[in-house]
């Protein structure tokens, strides 16, 4: 039983590291996913061995496999609490007397609004760039000042110049 625990706690933490390492591979945390990588493959060649040492139990074989399934899970609330990277919001709204825009601003948001033409008439059009830390707060906040706001997010693969980014670089938003 105690060699059940050892793998799948092992596998567990092999995974969670697999999934941080590729999630800071996808975002271009290159050196820290090396260093990363570094400690998961010893945590997976010392767990492999003790599987493959132990091939003739499959209570070992499933303990493997459940830890797997388990550490994704961790790996991803991690890297959620850890929310690396900025996020784009677009978002459609009636209100064409620029309070959301405005407000959105006063709370530190960067915007970026434009008169637009929808189905239903006029509109107004925004882009807010945040970092992902800030995602549901945003989301939160434009829900409270306009219910009916369409909303549509996505992760930035590049970003470049602006005010707003010198200061989420400086430190400065938010504050």
């Amino acid at each position: 039983m105690q060699m059940v625990l050892i793998i799948f706690t092992i596998n567990i933490v092999y995974v969670t590291f697999f999934t941080i390492r590729m999630i800071l591979t996808l975002k271009g945390y290159r050196y820290i996913a090396a260093t990363v990588s570094t400690v998961e493959m010893l945590i997976y060649v010392l767990g492999l061995g003790l599987v493959l040492d132990n091939l003739n139990e499959i209570q070992n074989l499933i303990a493997y496999a459940l830890g797997y399934g388990c550490g994704v899970i961790i790996g991803t609330k991690i890297e959620e609490k850890l929310a690396l990277g900025y996020i784009t919001v677009n978002v459609i709204t009636a209100d064409e007397d620029k309070r959301l825009p405005r407000l959105l601003r006063e709370y530190g948001y960067g915007v970026t609004d434009w008169s637009a033409h929808g189905l239903e008439g006029n509109r107004s059009a925004l882009q807010i760039l945040t970092p992902r830390k800030y995602e549901l707060k945003l989301y939160n906040t434009i829900k409270e000042l306009d219910p009916k706001a369409f909303i549509i997010s996505y992760e930035p693969k590049a970003i470049h110049g602006g005010f707003w980014v010198k200061s989420v670089r400086r430190g400065r938003l938010f504050k």
